[in-house]
């Protein structure tokens, strides 16, 4: 899979007072984004909008999600697949997740925490709101960029983004046990179209463009950035779906948290991105029905799951 190396991915920074549509700085900005996202699938975001307290109190209050009994854990949130708890796994033993659907909602935060917690619990509830409808400006940035960068005009952005649902998914990895390995999930990309990325406790690795693998690392103003299958359906193949995976280093608990975009509409590739040097490589993609097929036994024994499900 590659040697570890000090090969560095992109580090934007968005705390930058100057970045403002429009400016030099934004458009300069906007090619560095575009341009890491076109050799790694990802990119790292300096990103402060989130308060410490906030910060810290959604992994606070995921980690009292993640000490429910596993029978509690895994009551029905959702008719759609793949967004429910996942966890007790032979092939990945240390690894565990759970996502609520439309976090930015408080009304659908409120019904996922009734079932999890009947009684109510306010605090889950409140901290899951805040710290989605913070990150997700920075995922609608990162949108702005992408399309402007390629030229592609603003109404299909705004159109993108009144059919994108979003699912915040925490992340809890256990120590590995004397003679276990510590992998907490293998290399693999997210079906997402964008996921950000942070952790609590070192681990995420991302597999770079020449084969060597980056250690990302710990601070609650940096934020992994990465392309998922969707985007590269977008995008027509320009940008690959990062490939990211989790070793289990520390003496403690690994916690992380994701906010992952998903497109409720038939998603073509951007015409735009279609010509001689790049012929269309993918069909019209349905998210959702990705998504039940991601699970088949088809997808499983195909190379790449995206390309068996929509590629040319």
């Amino acid at each position: 899979m590659g040697s570890e190396t000090q090969s560095q991915l992109q580090v934007v920074d968005f705390t930058n007072q100057n970045l403002k549509e429009g400016t030099e700085t934004w458009v300069s900005t906007c090619q560095v984004v575009r341009s890491a996202l076109e050799d790694h699938g990802a990119f790292l975001a300096l990103y402060d909008n989130i308060s410490l307290q906030t910060y810290d109190s959604i992994y606070s209050e995921m980690s009292k999600l993640f000490d429910l009994s596993t029978e509690t854990k895994r009551r029905k949130t959702t008719e759609k697949p793949i967004f429910s708890y996942s966890g007790q796994r032979p092939s990945i033993p240390l690894y565990e997740s759970a996502g609520i659907i439309n976090p930015l909602s408080f009304q659908d935060c409120q019904k996922y925490t009734h079932v999890m917690w009947p009684q109510g619990n306010h605090h889950f509830c409140k901290s899951v709101n805040s710290y989605a409808k913070n990150l997700v400006e920075l995922d609608h940035i990162v949108k702005r960029m992408m399309f402007e960068s390629y030229g592609v005009e603003r109404k299909k952005l705004e159109s993108l983004l009144e059919s994108t649902e979003y699912v915040l998914r925490g992340y809890k990895y256990r120590k590995p046990e004397v003679g276990e390995s510590n992998l907490g999930v293998p290399p693999h990309s997210d079906t997402a179209l964008l996921t950000i990325l942070n952790q609590k406790v070192e681990g995420l690795g991302v597999k770079l463009k020449g084969g060597e693998w980056f250690e990302v690392g710990v601070s609650p103003s940096l934020y992994l950035v990465m392309g998922g299958d969707a985007l590269m359906v977008w995008s027509n193949g320009r940008i690959p779906a990062c490939e990211h995976r989790v070793l289990v280093k520390s003496k403690k608990e690994r916690y992380s948290m994701g906010l992952l975009s998903y497109v409720n509409k038939i998603m073509e590739p951007e015409e735009g991105l279609v010509d001689e040097e790049h012929p269309l490589r993918y069909k019209p993609l349905d998210h959702y029905g990705y998504l039940r097929f991601f699970i088949t036994e088809e997808a499983l024994k195909s190379d790449s799951r995206i390309n068996a499900y929509c590629g040319i």
